[in-house]
C-alpha cells in the first residue's frame, strides 16, 4: 500500500476522511499553550522541559479517554502556528499513558504532503514525550508502541464526537 488513497480504499473509505487539526504548540517552542479544546478559547501558557519537535495540537470534534480532544503531532517541515487549523491525514498512532490514563497521539501529515514516519522521527517523539514534563514533580508519562495508519483510523473513529466515523458517516 503506497498511497493514502489506496489505504482509504482498503478500509472501505471512498473519499479521504475529514480530519481537522487545531495547532496548539509550534515546533521548536518550549511554550505549551492551553485552550478550551471545545471552544478553542485561549486559556494561558506554561514552559515545558523540551521543545516540541513537531507541530502539536488536537483533532477537532473528538474526545479522548482523558476528556480532552485527541492529541495529534503533525509530521511536517511546513511552519505551523498556534491557532492555525489544518486538514490532515492520519499515518500512525503513538501509544502513550500519562498519569495512568491512556493519552495516545495520532501522527498525521498535512493533506497532500508525503508521509515521513521513520525511525528518527519515532525516536524524537519518544524522547520528547518522556521528558517534556520533567519539570512537573510526580508526573509519569510512558511511551508504548508505534502503530500504523489503520490503528490511527480506528482510534479516531472510536473517539469521534457524536458517534460519527472518521469518514463522516453516522455510526
Amino acid at each position: 500500500m503506497n498511497t493514502l488513497a489506496e489505504a482509504y480504499k482498503s478500509f472501505g473509505v471512498l473519499e479521504a476522511p475529514n480530519m481537522t487539526v487545531f495547532i496548539q504548540n509550534e515546533a521548536g517552542s518550549f511554550v505549551k499553550n492551553f485552550h478550551d479544546e471545545k471552544t478553542l478559547t485561549f486559556r494561558g501558557t506554561a514552559r515545558v522541559s523540551r521543545a516540541y519537535p513537531l507541530p502539536y495540537g488536537f483533532i477537532l470534534n473528538t474526545t479522548g479517554d482523558d476528556g480532552l480532544n485527541v492529541d495529534c503531532f503533525v509530521l511536517t517541515k511546513t511552519p505551523l502556528h498556534t491557532g492555525q487549523i489544518v486538514e490532515c491525514d492520519p499515518v500512525g498512532l503513538m501509544e502513550q499513558i500519562e498519569d495512568g490514563k491512556k493519552d495516545h497521539n495520532v501522527l498525521a501529515v498535512i493533506r497532500g504532503e508525503e508521509e515521513r514516519l521513520d525511525s528518527k522521527t519515532k525516536q524524537e517523539l519518544t524522547e520528547f514525550v518522556r521528558h517534556v514534563f520533567d519539570h512537573v514533580a510526580g508526573k509519569t508519562v510512558l511511551v508504548g508502541n508505534f502503530r500504523g495508519r489503520e490503528s490511527a483510523f480506528d482510534y479516531i473513529r472510536q473517539h469521534k464526537d457524536g458517534g460519527r466515523s472518521i469518514a463522516g458517516a453516522t455510526a
